[in-house]
């Protein structure tokens, strides 16, 4: 897979802002769904080593801060939006990602497939709702992540999906609020 290797070399190379960049002659649509893969896997595998500090008890609503709680709905089996502890938001979550990514009709398997008029609009719910998670991380669980020495991995993947976000559009400026102290400084640095 060419876009894979290119992300890979990119990004051993250490430079995240090229790592982004769509490289001179691919598609768009496939880029974003080579990535949106690759981010959902990352936000899992970050998320899954707190999953034992993350539970209901803990973290009753999906929340980034006193200021940010986020509601689940997935507009098919949960058509109005339910308020969710955070564990059970990720499941639903992931779960839904998931589903996006094995249908066909959205990300097709096959080479040249076309991909559907609303792919972006797609690709943009994943994106805005994988924010969420690490907005939930780095308000609810840094300091876990820094007893499990993990927050040069959690800031180094942040910094890599902020960069894509910013570049390709995919989540609203206001969207990114619970974590502008984050995410401005990586905006001035573009």
């Amino acid at each position: 897979m060419q876009l894979k290797r290119h992300i890979d070399a990119t990004l051993g190379s250490g430079s995240l802002r090229e790592a982004v960049r769509l490289p001179i002659g691919e598609d768009l649509n496939e880029w974003l769904a080579v990535n949106t893969v690759d981010f959902f896997n990352q936000v899992n595998i970050l998320y899954g080593t707190l999953m034992e500090f993350c539970t209901p008890a803990t973290c009753p609503t999906m929340s980034a801060g006193p200021k940010y709680e986020y509601r689940w709905a997935d507009g098919v089996k949960i058509k109005r939006p339910i308020e969710v502890s955070a564990p059970k938001y990720v499941e639903y979550l992931m779960d839904w990602i998931e589903a996006q990514l094995d249908d066909e009709n959205i990300f097709p398997q096959k080479l040249g497939a076309p991909f559907p008029a609303n792919f972006r609009d797609v690709v943009k719910t994943i994106f805005k709702r994988l924010f969420r998670v690490y907005a939930h991380i780095y308000h609810s669980h840094f300091q876990t992540i820094m007893k499990l020495q993990e927050e040069a991995h959690l800031n180094t993947c942040f910094k890599h999906f902020t960069l894509f976000t910013l570049e390709f559009r995919l989540i609203d400026t206001a969207e990114l609020a619970p974590l502008s102290e984050l995410v401005d400084p990586i905006i001035l640095g573009c």
